[in-house]
């Protein structure tokens, strides 16, 4: 950590420089004795990513960035904000701690937070970065979070772990492929608290995921504007009962989807999809459940296809999570070749041909508002919706 780039007209330079090309700053000069051009490009990259996904520490005067993959690879201030409602509300130890995203919104709802980061860099950043966020109350040790745990007796309330996938695994779908491995170290993890959170890559197998763990109470699946961001398994060391599933989104409305794993109905197949009903497709934090029956059954919808993971219904019910579409118009595959000037964003659900190949055959315009959407029917084959969009999350 460069102490020299804390000045306060290094720091005005960086904030000035936000739409220069960092590349061209990295290969300069640097007008500041002390710090290179790739310091200032580093921290002017970080700071510019963090605009949207942190903008607490971006509105901050004064923060002190680390290299761009861990502001990258670090939790939103949303997912973080979520993340501490799970926790006990007692004393926390954040074993991953990494930039301190996660440990700042713990050190708001807890009495006290302990920040475990292996990585001594990334440790004092977070450490000098948060007097000037006004985080209190918490202790950060650059140390092995899981050798902590080893050397100390103390129990926590709640223990929180991000693992990371090793750089060998490419993408993740166990725990196994992950460090720390948190499935090896399942006891100590388990003999320091009642309350174990653990974050994990979207891609993570859910499936492969309770086979590699115990005394899971539930699994918060998390999105943002239709994109999944993370998993939050929650185990309970005396916990025997169902695990719970809660799809959560986290928009301008955090809607959620909650139920027990085994509780999916059975398919109910409606007639093929009719102009002036509503389309409904879920979240992709309701897909990833894959409780496509109970999407049906708890929102009084209906499936049109087995395969096709879309819903109708003849009133909208925008507690959905998800976005609505109305349809102005149902054709056959027949029908769209002789139709000219189309417009639309094109969506492909249990449909032999990728949307892009379709926009190239039937020359389609995209539109703001207008989809066109290509699935099948259990009684009409192959169909075409023409929509427009209702809710857009």
């Amino acid at each position: 950590m460069n102490k020299l780039i804390t000045d306060s007209e290094v720091q005005d330079y960086i904030r000035e420089h936000l739409h220069a090309d960092v590349h061209k700053i990295a290969m300069a000069k640097s007008p500041f004795p002390g710090i290179s051009g790739q310091e200032l490009s580093a921290q002017i990259a970080a700071m510019k990513k963090s605009a949207k996904k942190l903008p607490a520490w971006f509105a901050t005067k004064g923060i002190y960035y680390p290299p761009l993959l861990s502001v990258e690879q670090c939790s939103s201030e949303l997912t973080a904000a979520y993340k501490a409602g799970l926790s006990k509300g007692g004393r926390l130890i954040d074993l991953t701690g990494g930039f301190g995203v996660d440990s700042y919104y713990f050190s708001k709802v807890n009495e006290a937070v302990v920040h475990c980061e292996i990585n001594e860099e990334l440790s004092a950043i977070a450490k000098y970065n948060a007097p000037l966020l006004e985080q209190e109350h918490t202790n950060f040790i650059a140390a092995d979070g899981i050798a902590y745990l080893r050397e100390h007796e103390e129990r926590f309330a709640t223990i929180y772990i991000d693992p990371a996938r090793r750089s060998s695994a490419g993408k993740v779908f166990m725990l196994k492929d992950c460090t720390p491995d948190v499935v090896s170290n399942l006891d100590l993890l388990l003999d320091h608290t009642n309350r174990l959170l653990i974050k994990t890559a979207p891609l993570l197998d859910i499936s492969a995921g309770l086979k590699e763990l115990r005394q899971v109470a539930a699994i918060h699946i998390v999105s943002v504007k239709n994109e999944c961001k993370e998993l939050i398994w929650i185990l309970e060391k005396e916990y025997t009962g169902p695990v719970q599933i809660v799809c959560t989104t986290l928009n301008t409305t955090q809607k959620h989807f909650e139920f027990s794993i085994g509780d999916d109905g059975p398919v109910v197949i409606s007639s093929t999809p009719e102009k002036g009903q509503y389309l409904y497709e879920p979240d992709v934090a309701l897909l990833k459940s894959s409780a496509f029956n109970l999407i049906a059954e708890r929102y009084g919808l209906k499936k049109f296809h087995a395969q096709t993971q879309l819903y109708l219904s003849d009133e909208m019910n925008n507690a959905f999570p998800g976005r609505i579409f109305k349809i102005e118009e149902v054709l056959s595959a027949a029908a769209v070749k002789k139709e000219k000037n189309l417009r639309g964003n094109v969506i492909v659900r249990n449909y032999p041909e990728k949307a892009a190949s379709l926009v190239e055959k039937y020359q389609i315009k995209p539109d703001d508002t207008q989809f066109m959407i290509f699935s099948q029917s259990a009684h009409g084959g192959k169909i075409i919706l023409k929509c427009s969009i209702q809710q857009h999350y």
